[in-house]
């Protein structure tokens, strides 16, 4: 691992009534969809942006929610706007523009996220060009980019928010040196909340 600095991307929507975890909301409602995202978010905040080990940012969506009086959450680390454009639009934008050094990016809705990840992510990133941390439902809840010696996005014609998510990504960067972390879920409908709150109560759960 190098002195470069390292730069945690957590992308997140502001919550309201109405918008994101449709799916969610279809199954448990609005009130309490927008609630679970907005208290799930907060916690990842608070767990991750603790960790001296690199920088945290928030890259939020609308882009006037970047401004800090809109924020709906208390957070200490930097800001941005996510911009325009589909995910992959979205997520090359940061990938290109952020500071020298690994970037690692996450969503809000994966609540078992927790900092043991982020750092494995960052120490793939010794050896690897990419690596990503697949989710149960074909996509995935982590991208990391080393960004040396180039930075090549692989999110033409990917299927978003679709079972080939990832298989299309892996795809478009045939040939780079690319690790895997374990799988995990998030949280679209209301059976995964249903399973993820089951196992907590099941387990002596603990995120570090």
């Amino acid at each position: 691992m190098n002195d470069q600095a390292r730069h945690l991307v957590v992308m997140a929507r502001q919550p309201s009534l109405g918008t994101g975890k449709r799916r969610l909301a279809a199954d448990i409602g609005p009130v309490a969809a927008q609630r679970f995202y907005r208290n799930a978010t907060a916690a990842l905040l608070r767990r991750l942006s603790s960790d001296p080990r690199w920088h945290t940012w928030l890259a939020v969506t609308p882009d006037a929610a970047a401004r800090g009086d809109r924020l709906p959450w208390t957070f200490q680390g930097r800001v941005t706007a996510q911009g325009r454009g589909d995910l992959g639009a979205r997520m090359g934008r940061l990938l290109r523009d952020l500071p020298v050094g690994p970037v690692v990016i996450v969503g809000s809705d994966i609540p078992d996220i927790a900092r043991h990840h982020i750092w494995s992510a960052f120490r793939s990133l010794g050896n690897h060009d990419w690596v990503f941390g697949p989710a149960r439902d074909g996509g995935y809840w982590l991208i990391g980019a080393k960004r040396r010696p180039r930075l090549t996005p692989g999110f033409a014609g990917v299927r978003w928010s679709s079972a080939t998510t990832l298989s299309d990504c892996l795809e478009n960067l045939a040939g780079q040196r690319i690790a895997f972390l374990e799988s995990l879920a998030d949280i679209d409908r209301g059976q995964d909340l249903a399973a993820w709150a089951a196992a907590r109560k099941s387990t002596a759960f603990r995120r570090v």
